[in-house]
Order: structure tokens, then C-alpha cells, then sequence
């Protein structure tokens, strides 16, 4: 298993027809991921790489059964991407576009919410699971199937933990870009909560950066609702008080958001955090090297107690015989005086003489 795609995902690609849109879909078709359509308006009846374009993403699902999109639009066509691909019923959209003004994205958050439509991004390298499909812009050789999931906010940063998981052997269930604006439509506790019922994931890699306050409330998360474990990096250490480090959401205002703040946050949880990209996969080895340990621990086997034995009927014992009165001991005679025995024989004597 993996999180929200896998070998049965269809894929529309809007803007398709664009330089990014094309260069990307190739990409993605090399890596197996299965292309169904793409949406250019007013291209209609074209192919790219083989796959056929339509004039809407309507269209584009009736005819193909497509379930998820990619966005490869310019930023001031984004949100009106984001919006067509949600009425016409598509669950998972991935917008790669940058640049999205924050307001717009506020609008887009609010009317996602009674939909079912899940976004990930804007500003998102999008998502893989390694061997199944990849959606979005990251490096498909570089990843390899096994049982961590990694959620980021930086696109680059996670190509360079994942190298370094590879390089390990240590494979990656999903690799995940939440993006790195102000407002995305899937952030950390979605995906950590997705990871968490995952059953191929067994541990995590977690990789924040300064700005907001997404890192701190991972961290109460994972403390309360997570299992499995978690290896934590925040990029941004020496980065200066108000100026904005790549990502529009990468800014530290008001003394808040610094990642001496996120990195207390995460030991705090009792999350390991690496202080380099390279660190991540060695944290993480050892993580795995105690999972395994306890899967070989044998459970111990609780004794179960041995019924008794019946008692054999043995032969009736003889009733005991009653015990016979004793007989009362004779009174022995008490012994005479011996004053009054040498009277008696006197008198005898004087009988005697007399006859």
C-alpha cells in the first residue's frame, strides 16, 4: 500500500500543451504512471507524448475515467484550475504552480472544504510512491519502494534526504510535497495522519522549515496520535529575522517561526532531529535496526495452568471400630498400721494360751 496514489491512479495533466506541462509528462509516462488525458482550451483533438488533449477536465474525466490532475499553469491561472478540476469531480489534484497569491488560496481553502477533493499545494514538487506512480515534478530514479513515508515542505531538501535514504537501502513508502506557500490544501497532520494507517509505512522523515507554526503542531501530533517513528530536520538555522528564505511561507516574523523554536518543539515530543540532510538516514537506520529488534523479540507464551487430576475412588475405608471402656483399676488395699497389726497378734496369743 501507499498514500493517495498508487498503479491505478489515471492522471489528466492541465496545461499539458505548455513547456512544463509537456517536458513533465514524459517524465511521468517513462516513470509508468498512467496518463489518461491532458486539458489545454482550445487545443481540443491534439496528443502529447500519445496522450489526447481536451478543452476541459470535464471532458477530459467523462471520456477517460481520469480521478486525479496535475497543474502546469502559469500562477494567475492556477486557482482557476484548481476550481475546474474540483467541479468536475476529480479527488486528488496536485498544483505545481508557484507564485499563487496568498488571498486567492484562502478562497480556494474555504471552498475545498465541502468538497471531496483533496489539494495538495500549491508550490508542490507533488507526490510518488516509488514503483507505482509519481505525480508532479521529483526525481523518480533517485527513489526506491520500502516503508518510510517522507513529508516535506521543501522540494529540493527531500530530494536530498531520499538520495541519502537510498544510498542506505532504506526505501520510501510516498514521498510527499505539502508545498512551500502560506496556505496549501495538505499540510503535515493530514499526511502524518495518513502514514499512521498506512500498513507499508513503518516509520516516517519529517523535513520542516522556518516560518509558521506547522513544525510545532506535527510535533504535538505525533506525541499524541503516532505509533510509528519519527525523524525530524528544519532547515533554516542561521536564516536572518524577517527576510524570506525561497518560500513564501519560509519567513521568521515577529520572532516566531525560527527553527530553534521548531527543533525544541520536535525534542520536546521525543523526536530524533538531524542536524544535516545526511544525518536523516542515520537517525533512521537506527529507528528501523529497533523495529526489527522487537518483531524478533518472540511474544512471551503465558503458562496455562494444568487441570487437576481427578481423585481415584479408592476402596471405602472399614469404619473404625469403637474403643472398648477400660476397666476400672482395683482399689488396693490401704495398708493397716503397723501398731494396730501387733495388737491384733497379741490377742491371738492370749487366745491361744487360754484354751
Amino acid at each position: 500500500m501507499s498514500i493517495l496514489i498508487d498503479k491505478k491512479t489515471k492522471v489528466v495533466v492541465q496545461g499539458i500543451t505548455g513547456r512544463d506541462g509537456a517536458f513533465h509528462t514524459k517524465q511521468m509516462l517513462d516513470y509508468g504512471t498512467k496518463i489518461v488525458a491532458g486539458v489545454t482550451p482550445g487545443k481540443a483533438g491534439e496528443t502529447v507524448e500519445g496522450v489526447p488533449v481536451f478543452d476541459s477536465v470535464k471532458e477530459a474525466r467523462e471520456a477517460t475515467g481520469a480521478n486525479t490532475s496535475v497543474i502546469y499553469v502559469p500562477s494567475k491561472f492556477a486557482v482557476d484550475a484548481i476550481y475546474e478540476a474540483a467541479e468536475a469531480g476529480i479527488d486528488l489534484v496536485i498544483c505545481i504552480s508557484e507564485g499563487v497569491p496568498a488571498m486567492d488560496m484562502l478562497a480556494v481553502y474555504n471552498y475545498l472544504k465541502d468538497k471531496k477533493t483533496r489539494l495538495v499545494g500549491p508550490n508542490t514538487p507533488g507526490l510518488i510512491s516509488p514503483g507505482a506512480s509519481k505525480v508532479g515534478i521529483m526525481p523518480g530514479q533517485i527513489h526506491v519502494k520500502g516503508s518510510v513515508g517522507v513529508v516535506s515542505r521543501s522540494g529540493t531538501l527531500t530530494y536530498e534526504v531520499v538520495y541519502h535514504l537510498t544510498q542506505r537501502g532504506i526505501g520510501q513508502s510516498t514521498c510527499l510535497g505539502t508545498g512551500g506557500d502560506q496556505i496549501v490544501g495538505t499540510g503535515f497532520l493530514d499526511v502524518l495522519e495518513m502514514f499512521e494507517k498506512d500498513q507499508q509505512t513503518k516509520a516516517v522523515v519529517l523535513i520542516g522549515e522556518i516560518g509558521g507554526t506547522d513544525e510545532e503542531e506535527a510535533a504535538k501530533f505525533i506525541r499524541k496520535n503516532m505509533s510509528k517513528p519519527v525523524v525530524a530536520f528544519v532547515a533554516g538555522m542561521t536564516a536572518p529575522p524577517g527576510k524570506r528564505m525561497g518560500h513564501a511561507g519560509a519567513i521568521i516574523a515577529g520572532g516566531s517561526g525560527t527553527a530553534a523554536e521548531k527543533v525544541a518543539a520536535f525534542q520536546k515530543a521525543g523526536i530524533k532531529v538531524a542536524e544535516s540532510p545526511a544525518e536523516v538516514a542515520v537517525l533512521m537506520e537506527a529507528e528501523l535496526a529497533k523495529l526489527k529488534k522487537k518483531a524478533k523479540k518472540p511474544a512471551k507464551k503465558k503458562k496455562i495452568a494444568k487441570p487437576k487430576k481427578a481423585k481415584k475412588a479408592g476402596k471405602k475405608k472399614a469404619a473404625a471400630k469403637p474403643r472398648k471402656m477400660k476397666k476400672p483399676a482395683k482399689k488396693k488395699a490401704v495398708a493397716k498400721p503397723k501398731r494396730a497389726a501387733k495388737k491384733t497378734a497379741k490377742k491371738k496369743k492370749a487366745t491361744r494360751r487360754k484354751r
